[in-house]
């Protein structure tokens, strides 16, 4: 399941936290703390996120 996690996470991680920084920049939030902010956010996110995405595929 570690595997799977690892991958799944790749993906997700990726799609989060660039959806964080779409909606930093689509809120007029343009400095890069802003920005850098929203996109370790969304890869903090992705993990339990795809822990969990793993556990209902396996």
């Amino acid at each position: 399941m570690t595997r799977l996690m690892i991958l799944l996470y790749s993906v997700i991680g990726t799609a989060l936290a660039g959806s964080g920084v779409v909606i930093a920049l689509t809120t007029g939030h343009v400095t890069l703390t802003a920005i850098l902010t929203t996109a370790a956010l969304g890869a903090v996110l992705a993990l339990p996120v795809s822990w969990w995405v793993a556990r209902q595929l396996a």
